[in-house]
């Protein structure tokens, strides 16, 4: 992992856009919570086939004049161009300057799949349309892309992105460190060097852990599942077991080199505060490599 040490560490959370004012009272306080510890950023979600698309904007101007830079989450799926340059442009002009860019899903019941096909694409096209107005960030998929048609595909996609003019990497959640480190290898020998942090789920319901396990391709490790198993509704001993895991989890990542955090919330605050106080990450520019 000696590509991944040379690039400065950076923590953020991802939020989801909230349906209601209830829900948008919440995301404020978990705002204010994990605003503490002073993250590089925050991002935002953006539904399949952009069915969030004014919840998310809305969201990321509300976090995002709040003081932490927040990065809108866009996916060209069901997306066409003209759309996709009025959304940067509303983001340039209010001063955004991070992008997390994806092919997204379509929708069960939309038929077109849009002008772009591929993250790639969307990359190329930010890239065209805004220069380096923003950095860009794209998904990595340390156990593969569940749509992959094998491995070695999943890796050419991903140095596709890089190539069209990705700046840094977000990784799918896991829970078997040697498939990260597997990854970062496999880029080294493609001498692919951006950063490629690792992203973490904390673990606090696990009928919805497996659900999203599933969806998304993330294996969850026989051990993992049997101990989760044996807690059965214990709800407490189930956030405990997962911030345990997971603290020691980061801290091997971090140890080996990986360049930061990024923790997938689900809107909650403690799961992922919890976690933070655990590797001592209060000052984090003393972490040592």
């Amino acid at each position: 992992m000696q590509s991944q040490k040379q690039f400065k560490r950076r923590f953020s959370f991802e939020f989801f856009p909230p349906k209601t004012d209830k829900g948008r009272d919440k995301l404020q306080v978990v705002r204010d919570r994990l605003a503490e510890v002073r993250p590089d950023f925050f991002s935002v979600t953006y539904g399949a086939g952009g069915s969030t698309r004014d919840r998310t904007i809305d969201t990321v101007l509300s976090l995002h004049q709040q003081g932490i830079s927040t990065a809108p989450h866009l996916s060209c799926v069901g997306s066409s161009k003209d759309s996709l340059a009025e959304l940067l442009n509303l983001y340039r002009d209010k001063g955004i300057n991070r992008i997390v860019a994806l092919r997204g899903d379509l929708p069960s019941g939309m038929g077109a799949a849009g002008e772009l096909r591929y993250a790639n694409d969307l990359v190329r096209f930010i890239r065209e349309h805004s220069g380096d107005t923003f950095n860009i960030e794209v998904a990595a998929y340390p156990e593969f892309h569940p749509q992959a048609r094998n491995a070695e595909e999943d890796l050419k996609n991903f140095a596709r992105k890089v190539e069209a003019g990705a700046n840094s990497a977000i990784t799918q959640y896991f829970f078997n460190i040697d498939s990260y480190f597997y990854f970062i290898d496999r880029l080294e020998k493609m001498n692919v060097t951006i950063p490629v942090v690792p992203g973490i789920m904390p673990i606090v319901n696990y009928a919805n852990l497996v659900r999203f396990s599933e969806m998304c391709g993330a294996e969850i490790p026989r051990w993992i599942r049997k101990q989760l198993e044996a807690y059965g509704d214990d709800s407490e001993s189930i956030r405990q077991f997962g911030e345990d895991m997971l603290s020691e989890m980061c801290r091997k990542l971090l140890d080996a080199g990986a360049p930061g955090l990024h923790f997938y919330t689900l809107n909650q605050a403690e799961p992922s505060f919890n976690i933070w106080n655990n590797l001592n990450l209060g000052d984090r520019n003393k972490i040592a490599f």
